[in-house]
């Protein structure tokens, strides 16, 4: 805790240690040579010279690298390479990951998290049993004999200190097991045995495994299985529309959620508060900051801010400099500061996941918090959505289409539709214009899909488990007509 004192006192001390630490140990890298690192004398100059890079514009590098060359973007040997979900893009992305990263970064941030919980929680019991952890699995990349690629939490689980391992549940072999529905089954069957305290995963897998220990225990309340369990540690999706769903089958003020800022990456931000889901950004873990303004990022040549010039309330693309090699990248999430002193953060949306067809930019933040309050005043329980347009013709104005699947039902669906409706206006005032007399958008079509209809797509794309995501909106229609057609012959 004094050690995340300080860069909450020091913040940009922080930072700029870091950053002149990042391009000593890359001077000598292919890539610090092509943009002469060693002569670089200040972050000024190194803005001027890096250009911004997306995923595509590494690849040539991380190809390479996976393949088994080394000292490209970063100095030391690298061997492991985390696959990204691919939400946004068919296309799989293998990021970089040193020691140096999973040591200074994904550990840190692991103990950092029991640090914190424990310094808000100090009666916590959560080191008297185990904790069970849902991850992916991890494969030899086919491109090298000394490298290998798998979801970030298969790869950091292969890789935990003694000391983790041995608080941890299930085995290494069923957690890192490949096919997703046999080894969500073994999970199940292994753990419910054991006194588990504390959960950490993804909230849409780990509600599938819960319901499944559930099922096998004959009962509706997990606390019947695990009496004494107390947390979870969640993260890669918002917790929103899973909130009432957990509140059901854990009933107990004893309970306690934490929300992190963990992705393939890199760890970015850790709940720090009890009132409040905003994270604390962690500044010393190996990673640099910058940030474009979201309603400029898809410039040619966004203007580009540190962490000292950031506002509170605007939203941003991060970019992050890291020790991995990941040199000024667009990770693709936006973010926004509730604070400066010290910075925290909410993610509010992915900078390809959004509704901008009609000049609405709907974020994935706006539709999560319209949702929760359509769910709050209705008493419906979503278990996953998405949205998308439906395009103008010459009979009609365009609208949002919203493919809901509910574990509860709203009684008046269109009082439903109409709350969120007037939700998603408060929250956005291009919405809230383009909603005005019908002109641009009319009211939103809201579909309920039968149950089990997004878990099906799911699987039908080859993305169950790990840390596949549903995607939540798009600009176009291709993810809705996916989904409708996996309804459309759903039992």
């Amino acid at each position: 805790m004094y050690q995340i004192g300080l860069f909450i006192k020091y913040p940009m001390e922080v930072q700029m240690e870091w950053f002149k630490k990042l391009i000593n140990q890359a001077q000598g890298t292919e890539f610090g040579k092509q943009y002469g690192f060693a002569d670089l004398k200040n972050y000024q100059a190194f803005a001027d010279r890096v250009p911004v890079h997306d995923y595509e514009a590494l690849k040539p590098y991380i190809d390479r690298m996976v393949a088994g060359e080394q000292n490209i973007l970063w100095p030391t040997e690298l061997r492991w390479f985390a696959k990204s979900s691919g939400t946004t893009s068919s296309k799989s992305k293998f990021i970089p990951l040193s020691q140096e990263a999973m040591e200074d970064c994904h550990f840190k941030g692991g103990k950092d998290m029991l640090a914190i919980y424990c310094n808000n929680y100090p009666e916590t019991k959560i080191f008297t049993g185990k904790g069970l952890t849902l991850g992916g699995s991890h494969s030899l990349s086919g491109h090298s004999d000394n490298t290998s690629v798998g979801d970030l939490s298969a790869i950091i689980m292969e890789n935990l200190p003694v000391w983790v391992e041995m608080m941890r549940t299930p085995d290494l072999p069923v957690a890192l097991m490949n096919e997703w529905e046999a080894k969500l089954d073994r999970i199940a069957h292994q753990t419910m045995e054991e006194d588990v305290t504390n959960l950490a995963g993804v909230p849409s897998w780990m509600l599938i495994l819960l319901q499944r220990v559930m099922e096998l225990r004959q009962t509706e309340n997990l606390l019947d299985v695990w009496p004494n369990l107390e947390l979870f540690m969640h993260g890669g999706v918002s917790f929103s529309p899973y909130r009432e769903q957990y509140r059901h089958i854990i009933p107990s003020d004893k309970m306690h959620y934490l929300e992190t800022y963990n992705a393939s990456e890199g760890f970015f931000g850790i709940q720090d508060q009890t009132d409040t889901d905003d994270m604390l950004l962690m500044l010393d873990y190996g990673i640099f900051y910058e940030f474009i303004p979201a309603e400029k990022e898809k410039e040619p040549h966004p203007p580009v801010l540190p962490l000292s010039d950031v506002e509170i309330g605007k939203n941003y693309a991060m970019l992050i400099t890291t020790n991995s090699g990941l040199w000024r990248y667009k990770i693709g999430d936006l973010v926004n500061f509730s604070s400066v002193s010290p910075y925290r953060i909410r993610i509010t949306g992915r900078t390809k996941s959004y509704i901008n067809t009609f000049g609405e930019e709907l974020i994935v933040d706006n539709a999560d918090r319209a949702l929760a309050i359509a769910c709050e005043k209705t008493g419906a329980i979503i278990n996953e959505y998405t949205a998308g347009p439906i395009y103008m013709d010459v009979h009609s104005n365009g609208a949002h289409e919203w493919l809901i699947e509910f574990e509860k039902e709203p009684e008046n669906l269109g009082y439903f539709t109409e709350v969120l409706d007037n939700a998603l206006k408060s929250l956005n005032s291009d919405y809230e214009a383009k909603r005005y007399k019908n002109m641009t958008l009319r009211i939103p079509v809201i579909r309920k899909m039968e149950p089990g209809t997004f878990y099906n797509w799911m699987k039908e794309r080859g993305k169950l488990g790990g840390q596949h995501k549903v995607p939540r909106l798009a600009n176009d229609r291709s993810w809705l007509e996916g989904i409708l057609s996996v309804n459309s012959h759903a039992v």
